[in-house]
């Protein structure tokens, strides 16, 4: 009777080791899946004190949210040429490069430091993202003013 119950304890035990280790496992492989990427964008030579990150995730659609944040980003018509505006540019790694649109830039009250930002939402995965000046924002190839790049995800 004494072996049975021991048996039958030690039982218990290790199909409660087991579940744990199935819901830790779990938990663990889920939140790995949703990270985030971030990747700074490279020094720029057209205008050389903005700093800022792209970051990107996928919703629950499997979808990916591109998120950016500039700072120092000089206001587009102090450009030489000047232009009117700053758009982003996406790069799926296949030769397609889509304008994702136009950032948005604001300087904060009493403050010096231009910020900008922008987010938008793809289908498609990103390899590169890009920013240019142009003179308008629905243009549809980018200039060869490129302001700010990221590396390859």
């Amino acid at each position: 009777m004494k072996t049975q119950k021991t048996f039958n304890t030690l039982k218990k035990n290790n199909l409660s080791k087991f579940i744990f280790l199935i819901i830790i496992s779990s938990v663990a492989i889920l939140s790995f899946s949703g990270c985030a990427v971030k990747a700074p964008f490279l020094n720029s030579s057209i205008v050389p004190a903005a700093e800022g990150k792209v970051k990107m995730k996928t919703d629950r659609n499997k979808n990916f949210v591109i998120s950016i944040e500039i700072f120092n980003l000089a206001l587009p018509n102090r450009l030489d040429p000047p232009k009117n505006t700053y758009v982003v540019w996406m790069d799926d790694g296949n030769n397609n490069i889509k304008n994702m649109g136009q950032v948005k830039s604001s300087a904060a009250f009493m403050s010096k430091t231009l910020k900008a930002s922008f987010q938008n939402i793809s289908s498609f995965r990103p390899v590169k993202i890009f920013i240019t000046a142009e003179y308008e924002a629905n243009v549809q190839i980018p200039s060869s003013e490129t302001v700010l790049t990221t590396n390859n995800f």
